[in-house]
């Protein structure tokens, strides 16, 4: 259940689809106009350039296929599917970062391909999630966190108990995407690419934050 999650979970969470919220707003920004932090879009652009330009097509499959390796890299380093510290979250926030900041670098420098670590960097992020006594949580997409919210309101309208910190994680998860979004926006306006820069750092000092909290905890 919610009430038995972490404190820090709400301000993780909120942070990360920040985090997100900009990827994606530079991917819609600077690349065919299509999201990255989610692979539904990817899979349908991916049918229908297979048409229409099959090196595109090409390029989509390679970004469908990282977002899945990343999810792996994830999912080879976390053990079980409770929360807890002492786990390696700190240590695939900071990989998360350095995909980031290399597909910064590489697309700065006119290698498309390099969309394909920042893939990666969403998948891994995705697989983050917050699995402990039947609690999930995405950070990367809103589509599953939207709809949660829905099924929670209409059982709500006929007398089941609402939970209101389920409530409020998922609309904090909401509110970092969308000013995540509004940020990248702002940041790709300026820097182009290299916007990604700054979800890299934020990254880097979640990781650093997280390790901080642990160390002081155990």
């Amino acid at each position: 259940m919610f009430t038995k999650l972490p404190k820090w979970v709400e301000y993780g969470a909120f942070t990360l689809a920040f985090i997100a919220g900009i990827v994606n707003a530079v991917g819609l920004l600077g690349f065919e106009h299509q999201a990255i932090s989610h692979v539904s879009g990817s899979v349908t652009l991916l049918g229908i350039k297979a048409i229409t330009n099959p090196s595109t097509a090409l390029l989509l499959l390679s970004i469908i296929v990282s977002f899945m390796l990343g999810s792996a890299l994830s999912g080879f380093l976390l053990s079980g599917g409770s929360l807890k510290l002492g786990r390696h979250y700190d240590t695939l926030l900071f990989i998360e970062g350095l995909l980031l900041l290399a597909s910064a670098y590489l697309l700065k420098n006119t290698f498309v391909y390099g969309i394909v670590l920042t893939s990666a960097a969403c998948g891994l992020q995705n697989a983050l999630a917050t699995n402990y006594s039947g609690a999930v949580v995405r950070t990367t997409h809103l589509t599953g966190i939207f709809t949660d919210l829905g099924l929670m309101l209409g059982k709500a309208l006929k007398g089941e108990q609402f939970d209101t910190r389920k409530g409020v994680m998922f609309l904090l998860i909401i509110a970092g995407f969308l000013l995540g979004g509004i940020t990248g926006y702002v940041l790709f306006k300026h820097y182009l690419v290299l916007a990604l820069v700054f979800p890299a750092v934020a990254c880097f000092v979640l990781s650093i934050t997280y390790r901080v909290y642990r160390l002081r905890t155990l």
